[in-house]
This record gives C-alpha cells, sequence and structure tokens, in this order.
C-alpha cells in the first residue's frame, strides 16, 4: 500500500470523532482534540509499553500496568517496570525535551500536547475498531471516509431502527469473518480493503493479534506483528502506536509533514527545498532524522507531535 503524504501544516478542527483514532488519518489534524473520557487515573506507565486503556472487541478493559504494578517484580510480570504515572509522564516527557534542546520550549508552552496528558492517556481505545478505521480511511478524503464506515457499520445493524444506534455499534471479529468479502464491498469497500479488513478480523478471531497483546508487546514485536498483517503499512502502523496506543517512542520518518517540521527545526528553507525534488527524503536524509529524534528517546513521540507543529513558530526567535 502507498501510504498517503502528510505535508500540509496541522489545523486544530472544532470537534472530535466518537473515538480519536476513528478519523482516518489522525496525525496532522486532529492531534490535540479530545472526546469524552473517563475519570484520569494514575497508573503506572512505560514509555515504551502501550499506556492506553484498551477494550476487547467483546467490551473488557485491559491496561498494561495495573495500580501497584509498580511494587512487582518484572520477572514476575514479564514487563519492564513502570517508570512513570498518567499522571507524571508528560511532565517527564516534556522536562526531557527542554533539557535536551531548549528551543522546544515556546513550541511546547503554545501548543499543550492534551494527546498525552492524563486526560489523554485515560482514553479508552478499542483497537481493533482503529485498524479497522485506518484501513477504511487509506487514500480517501475524511467525508469519504466517514461514509464508508457508516455505510460498514450499518451492514451489521440493518434490524436496528434507531438509526444513531444503528450507526455506533461497531462489528465484531466475528461478524466479520462470517460477512462475505461481496456484502462487505457493498458499504464502497474496495475488493483489496474488503479484504484486508476480513483478514485482519481473522487474525484478532484467532488470537493472533489481541489488545493484550498490543499491550505488552515491545516497540519491535508491535512493528514487526502490525506489518505482517495484509493492508498495514509501516505509516499506517507507527500512527496507530502513537495515537491510538498512545506509546511514547514512536518516530515515523515517512511521514512527509514530519520531514519537513524537522528540517524548519534545523533551520532549513524548506520552500526551496520542496521545488528542488530530491524524492521521498526531500526536506531531509532518514539518517539525519533518526539521529536528532534519537537524543528525546524514550519520548520522540511528543518531538515527533511538535515537529508537526513548528512551522507555526519563528524558528529564528526559538533560536535567540
Amino acid at each position: 500500500i502507498t501510504e498517503p503524504p502528510l505535508e500540509s501544516k496541522p489545523n486544530l478542527a472544532p470537534s472530535a470523532p466518537d473515538n480519536y483514532w476513528d478519523s482516518p488519518f489522525p496525525t496532522g489534524s486532529n492531534t490535540n482534540r479530545l472526546p469524552s473520557t473517563p475519570p484520569p487515573l494514575d497508573r503506572p506507565v512505560e514509555p515504551h509499553r502501550t499506556n492506553a486503556t484498551l477494550l476487547t472487541p467483546h467490551g473488557s478493559s485491559l491496561v498494561a500496568y495495573p495500580p501497584g504494578a509498580e511494587d512487582v517484580s518484572p520477572s514476575k510480570t514479564g514487563l519492564p517496570r513502570p517508570t512513570a504515572t498518567t499522571g507524571t509522564l508528560l511532565d517527564k516527557a516534556v522536562a526531557h525535551l527542554i533539557a535536551v534542546d531548549p528551543r522546544l520550549e515556546p513550541l511546547i508552552k503554545r501548543y499543550p500536547c492534551a494527546l498525552f496528558s492524563p486526560a489523554g492517556l485515560a482514553e479508552e481505545i478499542d483497537p481493533f475498531r482503529s485498524l479497522v478505521n485506518s484501513i477504511i480511511g487509506q487514500q480517501v478524503s475524511g467525508a469519504a471516509a466517514k461514509s464508508i464506515r457508516d455505510k460498514f457499520v450499518g451492514l451489521f445493524n440493518a434490524n436496528e431502527t434507531d438509526s444513531v444506534l444503528r450507526s455506533k455499534r461497531f462489528p465484531s471479529p466475528e461478524e466479520i469473518v462470517k460477512c462475505d468479502i461481496p456484502t462487505l464491498r457493498t458499504a464502497g469497500l474496495s475488493q483489496r480493503k474488503a479484504e484486508y479488513i476480513h483478514g485482519l478480523s481473522e487474525k484478532f478471531l484467532s488470537g493472533e493479534l489481541s489488545a493484550a497483546m498490543l499491550l505488552n508487546a515491545s516497540d519491535k514485536e508491535l512493528v514487526e506483528k502490525l506489518t505482517a498483517v495484509r493492508g498495514l503499512g509501516q505509516w499506517s502502523v507507527e500512527m496507530f502506536a502513537c495515537f491510538a496506543l498512545k506509546r511514547f517512542n514512536v518516530f515515523s520518518t515517512g511521514d512527509l509533514g514530519v520531514q519537513r517540521g524537522c528540517a524548519a527545526f534545523m533551520g532549513r528553507d524548506v520552500n526551496k527545498l520542496k521545488n528542488k525534488g530530491g524524492g521521498k527524503f526531500k526536506y531531509m536524509s532518514e539518517k539525519e532524522m533518526l539521529e536528532l529524534a534519537s537524543k528525546f528517546a524514550p519520548y520522540r513521540s511528543l518531538f515527533m507531535w511538535y515537529m508537526w507543529r513548528v512551522e507555526d513558530v519563528d524558528v529564528a526567535v526559538m533560536s535567540a
């Protein structure tokens, strides 16, 4: 799949979808909007693991580290010892970014990051629904994605008389697997997207993919598992890891918006570079991007979030 280039600067839209990740491309356009969330819970978290609360297809809620896990030996949990809580993680990340490069401070003050705030980390995410919606949204406009998504959900709620409820209840992996490809296509899906969603549903149904795996896998394991799924490329997986799972050390070199922001942050004239060509990495090489971002580990997701916004401030002033 050719991943969609994201070159335009982000806009902060006025309202949010029911699920934070439900918008088809949740990178630049909706990264500072929050839906209604449960009350923030100050539970243990760790930058290299999933920090969101995940819902299973049948409604159970799971977290990587339940309250009190900081006192349990890693040999018993099989996970690294948590290094922060949902109440302190963003503050620790912000302090690290500013300590590494003080030029980021005015940008951080101008754009508080709701995504990784305690309220943002309290949001419950249905990862199956999120991944299905990311496939639906690939290479189509936001309006088209919403229309297809509503029709897709409606296929499984045909007997529901309330039109609002008919568009809300998301189908389970079992329901989708039982539905044939031609029927899925009646929602407006292409043949390939229908096959991708069917295949993804089979992996969740078999247990090859699960909320528990998405919680506990290392960053490397997560990318390897998800990019092995037809229909999920590197960019889609990176965005899912950052915006849905709330993993803190994601950095996407394949996103043109991030690449452009990094180049501007380093003082390059991105408008001149845009017209010079240079292929996929016309603003900054992949090696340069990785070297720049490495200084901000294990909080590269937050650094990436600010690179989408760096052109909204005067870089010369930041350097002063």
